[in-house]
């Protein structure tokens, strides 16, 4: 069990977070496909056997499938990117409410808690640029302290003196954690490697057979890097978006740090 997971999770690793990898090894993967396909196979057959009609149907079947998976892909990643975004405006706009209403608590506690939000947000902040694996471990373990604090701080003040006003707060406050939920969750929330390895399978079946295509044109054996190079640029291209911490598109949180410069100015 413990060898099928790090295995599952060496796969992750590969096909989600380095995009350039993705890359690399479709290409390779596929071109060794299209030579496969015009050198290895189908040899016992003389190329005036076959029936260009039967092979131009099942060459554009497969294509067209490979190019709505491609698609398909595309618009999930996108969506969950998207999706990351939406949370990270979300999240600052929970934040920053709550400490305006933590104005409302007594005493020192008002103070105590927007000083707590300080950190928290600089936490949040770290969440969203960090790469490295023990620090975003050191990163929510701070998080996941922070988040008790100021819950203990609001659910005090509440039992103390129950009314409309400290609801608020506490409601405030239900956000705030939520918000770092949801993100969370959003984060983890990927294209599954089984959609990973059946659209390079599928990859793989179609530069198959266009190179057993182009195996009846010794001149057209030049275009046989083309199909591989276009499918794993595609490939790389969505892998980029789908890793909220590998590649070059990622999520920066605009909105934390133009509420982290309000806060810093209070």
């Amino acid at each position: 069990m413990r060898r099928s997971r790090l295995s599952e999770k060496t796969v992750e690793l590969v096909v989600k977070d380095y995009p350039l990898l993705v890359f690399l090894i479709t290409l390779i993967t596929l071109w060794l496909a299209e030579w496969l396909g015009s050198r290895l196979l189908f040899q016992e057959r003389d190329a005036a056997e076959r029936s260009d009609s039967s092979d131009g149907v099942i060459q554009g079947s497969v294509l067209t499938l490979l190019a709505l998976l491609i698609g398909f892909s595309f618009a999930m990643a996108v969506n969950r990117y998207d999706l990351r975004k939406n949370y990270e405006e979300a999240e600052a706009n929970a934040i920053g409410t709550e400490f305006l209403r933590a104005g409302f608590l007594p005493g020192e506690d008002a103070e105590k808690t927007r000083n707590l939000l300080r950190l928290y947000l600089d936490q949040r902040l770290r969440f969203y640029t960090i790469r490295d694996a023990t620090q975003l471990q050191h990163a929510n373990a701070e998080t996941s302290a922070l988040q008790t604090q100021l819950w203990t701080i609001v659910q005090r003040n509440a039992i103390a003196e129950p009314n409309v006003v400290l609801a608020l707060v506490a409601a405030g406050m239900n956000d705030v954690l939520n918000s770092e939920g949801y993100t969370q969750a959003a984060w983890w929330n990927r294209i599954p490697s089984a959609a990973w390895l059946f659209m390079l399978l599928v990859a793989i079946c179609s530069n198959v057979l266009i190179g057993y295509a182009v195996r009846k044109s010794r001149s057209e054996r030049r275009m046989l890097f083309v199909l591989p190079l276009v499918v794993a640029a595609s490939f790389m291209l969505i892998a980029d978006i789908d890793s909220p911490r590998g590649g070059l598109i990622r999520v920066d949180p605009h909105n934390l740090l133009r509420l982290a410069e309000s806060l810093r100015a209070q």
